[in-house]
């Protein structure tokens, strides 16, 4: 596979390098620290077109490639994954589902100010009792008339407070489980529909998480997303176009990690020299860029079977499942290389390893991707 970047990819990729840099950087210490989510970081991304990347320019998206969306995400979470995520939940898992199976209504009331950047999205699968096994949905929709009433849980929603418009999955028809199971679009500020409390969380700090609450919730009936019954199909799809937005972010994290392990590495000095020069530490920068490589190349892979309308489940969830672990481990080694230091805010590393751990969770776990690669496997 070729991947040698178009001239627009590589502008894309400067852009969202030079924007983290100059727009980013300098609030991400203290936004971390207060966990404040970045309003005015999200609108200027929606004024770079960075909000809807691969939404055709008919719903007012950029139009962008998925590889193009890949590169811009890892810039942006190299320098504050917070920002990453809040940015692939809308590209991922708001903006792609909605123009592969949301309907004209759907397409022209919701993604085109989605893809704009106007408004917010945020998707809600998970719940008390239904995280990695999403057929245990309590969460239930009754139909009404011309509309559907919602009563339910849903909890650890990234964007939960701040956004504006709700992908919901609920049952509609328990006897037949997952099958029974519907998709709806759910408006901030519908009678019966709430937010929890923000979770005070280890990692991603700047990104807001909470719970939601529908009580007596009436939704009309045209905000089904794709059709009744298929809501269990729609989520695990929209998850599979999910993995390399999650991958990106991981990948940012640990070259983040190796950036400042390299950098420390040439300016602290021990036993008389700088400790880049003795052997354990050039094997530790050695196995970390041979890791980081190898992310990227998985990711990258997954994006460019996409875009080339080729099956990509298998290789999202290696590069979903690779690229966590890596983030993880960089952040690890980092934190060695630096010492006392890594273990202080004051350098950043620590956040690195705050902010990778929760790659190997949301979006499918671990124990997850291997379970769809495996299955993808075995169909052959």
């Amino acid at each position: 596979m070729n991947f040698q970047f178009t001239e627009e990819q590589l502008m894309i990729q400067q852009t969202a390098k030079e924007f983290a840099e100059a727009e980013i950087a300098p609030t991400s210490v203290e936004r971390d620290k207060k966990g404040e989510f970045p309003t005015e970081i999200v609108k200027k991304l929606a004024d770079l077109g960075f909000m809807g990347m691969m939404v055709s320019p008919e719903y007012d998206g950029a139009g962008m490639d998925t590889i193009s969306y890949v590169l811009a995400m890892i810039e942006i979470s190299k320098v504050d994954a917070s920002v990453g995520v809040i940015m692939s939940v809308n590209n991922s898992l708001v903006n792609y589902g909605l123009e592969k199976w949301g309907s004209d209504h759907i397409k022209n009331n919701f993604l085109k100010p989605l893809a704009r950047g106007e408004k917010l999205g945020a998707f809600a699968l998970s719940e008390p009792e239904a995280g990695s096994d999403a057929t245990q949905q309590r969460t239930y929709a009754e139909k009404d008339g011309s509309h559907w009433v919602i009563n339910g849980i849903k909890n650890w929603i990234t964007n939960g407070q701040s956004a504006d418009y709700y992908i919901v999955i609920t049952q509609t028809d328990p006897e037949l489980r997952h099958k029974g199971i519907t998709a709806f679009m759910v408006e901030k500020g519908t009678p019966g529909f709430e937010h929890g409390v923000k979770e005070d969380k280890l990692g991603i700090r700047s990104s807001d998480t909470c719970s939601l609450t529908f009580t007596n919730c009436r939704v009309p009936e045209e905000n089904v997303i794709w059709e009744v019954g298929k809501g269990f199909n729609f989520a695990m799809n929209t998850l599979n176009g999910g993995r390399y937005g999650i991958a990106s972010q991981a990948v940012g994290i640990a070259q983040a990690s190796l950036d400042a392990s390299l950098k420390y590495a040439k300016e602290r000095k021990a036993f008389g020299t700088e400790i880049a020069n003795h052997q354990a530490i050039q094997f530790k920068l050695a196995d970390m860029a041979m890791k980081v490589e190898a992310a990227k190349l998985l990711t990258l892979q997954a994006a460019g079977l996409k875009d080339a309308g080729l099956p990509y489940v298998k290789e999202a969830a290696m590069a979903k499942l690779y690229s966590s672990k890596v983030s993880v481990e960089c952040a690890l080694e980092a934190i060695q290389i630096h010492g006392g230091y890594g273990y202080v805010r004051e350098y950043l590393v620590e956040r690195y390893l705050r902010d990778a751990k929760i790659t190997e969770i949301y979006e499918g776990t671990s124990e997850i991707q291997r379970i769809v690669i495996a299955r993808e496997l075995l169909k052959n």
